[in-house]
């Protein structure tokens, strides 16, 4: 799979799920509008962390922690995670800060905030406890030169200008800070690219549809809107995915946004990318 993630502000409809776009009226200016995204990504924080384990096997960890690798953050640092969703690559990311430094999560879905508090506050207390708060990705929240380092992970795709959100994670990031992009990409060579397809396409969506009905007969559950929201969600993905700009063309979009010194790696056979960009010693 891939790990569905936090929404950062509004999804373009070519990645639109049918029911939503057409609650919107279908507009051709096709963009969800920030209360919808918001309001699916509230809706799926109880199934969110159990289905990206099922869908990643629980790889997305280990692809959480190369892209805080690439961060390049160390006791001391003071680091942004962008539409952080439930949070674990912040609680990530304050492991590499101790002691001394901080971290903040900012995501607009408040389900899924919640979710991520509760889970750093179960975690390792010798450690940095990551503050999670609301935020834009398209209007941070922070000064300029603010941390030393920002990260999004699996979020990027859900920004409705991808440009401007870049251009926010340099802004507040220091000259020699680094901003580490984690994401989804589709791999173009057999027999992955067809396996991917059949899992994207097929399998992600039933599961999608499968937890919905499934969160339904939980004791509690009465809001019968969250399952649709659910199957919605996990029908975006795929379609978010392939709108999502291929690695050479993001990281052209980096570029544009100021950064220099880029670097992406791919791994699990091509279907994450990871990209990491230095914010120059003069700003452009």
């Amino acid at each position: 799979m891939a790990a569905q993630q936090g929404a950062g502000a509004g999804a373009s409809s070519a990645g639109e799920p049918a029911a939503a776009r057409a609650r919107s009226g279908g507009s051709s200016a096709g963009r969800l509008e920030e209360a919808q995204v918001r309001a699916m990504f509230d809706r799926i924080a109880g199934v969110y962390d159990l289905m990206n384990t099922t869908m990643t096997a629980g790889l997305h960890h280990r692809w959480r922690a190369r892209a805080a690798d690439l961060a390049r953050v160390g006791p001391g640092s003071r680091v942004l995670d962008v539409a952080t969703g439930t949070g674990d690559l912040a609680i990530e990311l304050a492991r590499r800060v101790f002691p001394g430094g901080e971290v903040i999560g900012s995501d607009f879905a408040e389900g899924m905030l919640a979710r991520a508090r509760r889970k750093a506050a179960a975690g390792d207390s010798e450690h940095v406890q990551p503050h999670f708060e609301w935020g834009d990705a398209l209007e941070l929240a922070y000064g300029d030169d603010s941390f030393d380092a920002a990260t999004v992970g699996f979020g990027a795709r859900n920004f409705s200008d991808l440009g401007r959100g870049l251009r926010e994670m340099t802004r507040v990031v220091r000259p020699g800070g680094r901003v580490v992009v984690l994401e989804l990409t589709t791999p173009a060579r057999p027999p992955l690219s067809l396996f991917y397809r059949l899992w994207f396409d097929r399998l992600v969506p039933a599961l999608g549809r499968l937890a919905g009905a499934v969160a339904t007969l939980r004791p509690g559950a009465s809001d019968p809107r969250a399952q649709a929201a659910i199957g919605e969600a996990y029908s975006y993905l795929p379609s978010s995915v392939r709108r999502f700009p291929a690695p050479a063309l993001l990281a052209a979009e980096m570029e544009q946004a100021g950064l220099g010194e880029i670097v992406y790696v791919l791994t699990a056979g091509g279907i994450i990318a990871i990209h990491a960009g230095t914010v120059p010693p003069e700003r452009a």
